[in-house]
């Protein structure tokens, strides 16, 4: 009985000693979670529980090993990672400060993407290329963006600042700072050059086609009130 409790009380220092030393290396990124998830409650829920995190950490201890070089290693961890996360998240790419991978399930990120800093992924999302070409084939993500559930940005493009990019938009040419782009393929609206908000705001968003549509019942009105 007293060993199995020595055991216990190891494993239970060893585990605090562990989740501080992560908390210490990945703070930055567990406070990008606080900064835009308003149901994260608490420093060791985040730890313990946030697979978007787990993906992250994952990918920053991968992305070491491969600039050392070493072989095969950082390609299967990355793996491991998929397996247990649900998110693919290749060692090759470079992603800054604070990217925050909301749910989290189905998302790609492809070996020659690039992620700003404070980026905001939803569940689904692909930031993958166009097909067997080679060197930069992935997007380049600018700092505070947001890309919405289900979208694909595809191919060796740029997603400007501040821009946000709409649920299941499928987004294959350059993107300008301060945009919204929404729709398949996905079409631009610019925002009078205000930064969009990087929170959990899918719903006020402009929808060109939408607007297009809108435009045309207006004036099918019209033309039935002439009769």
């Amino acid at each position: 009985m007293i060993m199995f409790l020595t055991i216990l009380g190891t494993l239970a220092i060893a585990a605090v000693i562990f989740w501080t030393v992560i908390a210490v290396i990945f703070g930055r990124d567990v406070r990008g979670v606080f900064d835009r998830d308003p149901s994260a409650t608490s420093f060791l829920e985040v730890l313990l529980t946030y697979s978007g995190l787990h993906a992250l950490i994952f990918y920053r201890v991968t992305h070491f090993l491969r600039r050392l070089n070493i072989p095969l290693l950082p390609r299967w961890l990355s793996q491991v990672g998929k397996f247990i996360t649900g998110i693919e998240i290749h060692p090759g790419a470079e992603i800054g400060k604070e990217l925050f991978i909301d749910h989290g399930m189905g998302v790609v990120i492809g070996e020659t993407t690039i992620i700003g800093d404070g980026v905001t992924l939803y569940q689904g999302v692909t930031l993958g290329g166009t097909g067997k070409e080679k060197g930069k084939r992935h997007p380049t993500i600018g700092n505070n963006v947001v890309v919405g559930t289900g979208a694909k940005v595809l191919g060796n493009i740029n997603i400007g600042d501040n821009s946000y990019v709409g649920a299941n938009a499928v987004v294959i040419k350059d993107v300008p700072p301060n945009s919204t782009v929404v729709g398949v393929p996905g079409r631009i609206t610019k925002q009078d050059g205000r930064k969009i908000d990087t929170g959990l705001d899918h719903i006020h968003v402009l929808d060109p086609l939408v607007q297009t549509i809108d435009e045309l019942e207006r004036r099918i009105e019209e033309l039935e009130k002439r009769k």
